[in-house]
């Protein structure tokens, strides 16, 4: 069980590195990500919000009561990341690899901390 908790905390904490980045890029280089947005064929408007929903997500993926809210913050990153992923190799900007780690990160930490819930109960 030690074990588990381990591998979902460094997981876990790889994917909320990465979100941070792309947080901290989205509000400080906006001009820089309206653009690659635009590139990619995506709405501008939507950098401000996605900002503030990663930001929710995080949040809700580390405080430990928000359990149904969890399940949530998972699937919108799930779709997030699949999302980013395939828009990065469809302009073929050579970007997708943060999209990869970060699918890589989430579904260790999604399936990892499923077993942890298993093996308490």
């Amino acid at each position: 069980m030690k074990t588990n908790k381990i591998i979902f905390y460094i997981a876990t904490a790889l994917f909320s590195g990465i979100m941070l980045f792309s947080i901290s890029m989205y509000l400080t280089q906006t001009e820089m990500i309206k653009g690659a947005f635009e590139n990619m064929g995506y709405p501008t408007y939507l950098v401000y919000p996605l900002a503030v929903a990663k930001i929710l997500g995080l949040i809700v993926l580390w405080y430990p009561k928000f359990t149904t809210l969890k399940e949530w913050a998972y699937a919108g990153f799930f779709f997030n990341v699949v999302l980013a992923f395939f828009a990065h190799v469809m302009i073929s900007d050579g970007e997708q690899l943060f999209a990869l780690l970060a699918f890589l990160f989430l579904t260790t930490s999604y399936l990892f901390r499923k077993k942890i819930i298993l093996q308490t109960s």
